[in-house]
């Protein structure tokens, strides 16, 4: 007897339709609803994104490696241009830590400015890393790849998340988000910055959401993006929805005397208007 691909079960229980075509509809609504139901359950009420590399190591791993690659004849350049690059590791851990700390003294019930990356490894993990060290809730949006991403061990359990669809990943990346923080990265890194950067410059996103470039010297060297205004393909203004920083400390005065301008002047106003 030849098993069927549709059984006698409950339309959501059948496997083969729920990944087959038909199914996709179900699927991406899937991935509206079931974390719109857990923000809501953990009170959280908008986030603050980190992007950056999956590849980037923590200080003391990247300097093990270099010893193993000078003893063992390996790739020592390569080893020595990770260890430069472990400081945005250890500047997303601590930049992570500051902000979590710095939320979790805010008054009111709802869950202020999560910290929120894309789950991974490298950076996403450091970020993370720093809020768990806070002792704070803080979230991942993991994506199903074949390669490089595998969730950290440092994410809220209740907020640890796994998307099929890079759209919809994206979708709950800005709609949640009050402030970004892009670190070095690869082609996820500036698709996620491009994407946020268009959607602003189009009036597609309406709040006042500042930008963090970190590493001035990462973002000049492999974006040339006053290149964009020579050329007339971005205006000059466009410069201005972006910000360098270069220190942990840079980084965290901006971000909170932005969202302490900003975003808690326009809740709190908004509040007083409630009836």
């Amino acid at each position: 007897m030849v098993d069927s691909p549709y059984p006698p079960v409950q339309a959501y229980l059948n496997t083969h339709f729920i990944e087959g075509r038909e199914g996709r509809a179900l699927r991406i609504l899937s991935e509206y609803i079931e974390p719109d139901a857990r923000f809501e359950a953990q009170n959280v009420e908008d986030t603050i994104i980190f992007f950056g590399s999956a590849r980037t190591l923590p200080r003391d791993v990247a300097e093990e490696q270099l010893a193993e690659a000078r003893k063992n004849n390996g790739d020592v350049k390569r080893a020595e241009m990770d260890l430069h690059m472990s400081r945005y590791y250890e500047d997303s851990r601590e930049l992570g830590r500051r902000l979590t700390e710095w939320s979790k003294g805010l008054e009111g019930v709802k869950k202020r400015f999560v910290l929120c990356t894309g789950g991974g490894p490298g950076i996403m993990e450091a970020g993370n890393r720093g809020a768990s060290e806070a002792k704070g809730l803080n979230m991942g949006f993991n994506i199903t790849l074949p390669f490089e991403q595998h969730q950290n061990p440092y994410i809220t359990r209740q907020l640890s998340f796994e998307f099929r669809y890079f759209f919809m990943r994206k979708f709950w990346f800005m709609y949640l988000a009050k402030a970004m923080v892009a670190f070095p990265g690869g082609f996820g890194t500036m698709d996620e910055l491009f994407e946020a950067l268009t959607l602003i410059q189009t009036d597609k996103v309406s709040k006042r959401l500042p930008i963090v470039l970190y590493g001035k010297e990462f973002w000049d060297d492999v974006v040339n993006l006053d290149a964009l205004v020579k050329y007339g393909t971005i205006s000059p203004e466009d410069m201005e929805l972006f910000t360098y920083c270069d220190t942990v400390d840079e980084a965290y005065d901006y971000l909170t005397s932005f969202l302490e301008e900003h975003a808690l002047e326009e809740m709190a106003r908004s509040d007083s208007k409630a009836p």
